[in-house]
């Protein structure tokens, strides 16, 4: 894009402005146990908005930062996913990347210059990590949406229970993007994975 703008797309505990401010400015979330370094550059998205994806969100891993599962994004299971996507610069797409992959942000980095020049067949894996696969799901004002997630899809690896600060900031990030309740937030979460009752997670 000629002006170096694309829209991140998150789907998990990043739609939390003050959980996505710690990739950018750098910190420790609520209730995470790690800090992260922060973004090249410090500045605030310039916007957000609310958007729906076709595809299944699902809980699976264990974090080193929050102790439990967490959310990853297939695109061509059937479903819904509620996410919120932020306006930023392609080198702060790059950096977010890195950090949820535990690397520092760093000039170079290959992911700024790929997501510029927009991903072929809109999927492009950078790894085998979690967050190494970049998805293209779609276009907003010009500028093209986009996520990570893993490489394998959401029957391809065992499930496993998010932490409750981990469901907590999601829940955050879903009211404010979405004006939700906790009951509508609690409501979608659980959707996400049987046998998940996120209810008492949200409520003091």
């Amino acid at each position: 894009m000629a002006d170096g703008l694309v829209w991140y797309v998150s789907y998990g505990s990043n739609m939390a402005a003050e959980r996505l401010a710690c990739y950018l400015e750098g910190g420790c979330p609520p209730g995470g146990s790690r800090r992260n370094p922060g973004a090249r550059d410090t500045s605030p998205p310039l916007r957000s908005a609310p958007v729906d994806l076709p595809g299944t969100t699902y809980f699976a891993g264990r974090s080193p930062q929050w102790g439990g599962g967490v959310a990853f994004y297939d695109h061509a299971h059937p479903g819904r996913t509620a996410a919120r996507a932020y306006l930023v610069t392609a080198a702060q797409l790059a950096d977010i990347a890195a950090q949820e992959m535990y690397r520092l942000p760093a000039d170079g980095d290959p992911i700024e210059e790929l997501v510029l020049d927009r991903l072929e067949g809109g999927r492009h894996e950078a790894g085998p990590g979690h967050y190494e696969t970049l998805v293209e799901v779609g276009a907003r004002d010009g500028h093209p949406l986009l996520t990570f997630t893993a490489p394998h899809g959401a029957d391809h690896v065992p499930h496993t229970r998010p932490s409750d600060a981990y469901l907590a900031v999601m829940a955050a990030g879903l009211r404010e993007a979405r004006g939700w309740t906790v009951e509508q937030a609690a409501a979608y979460l659980a959707s996400l994975q049987p046998g998940l009752d996120p209810l008492p997670a949200l409520t003091p």
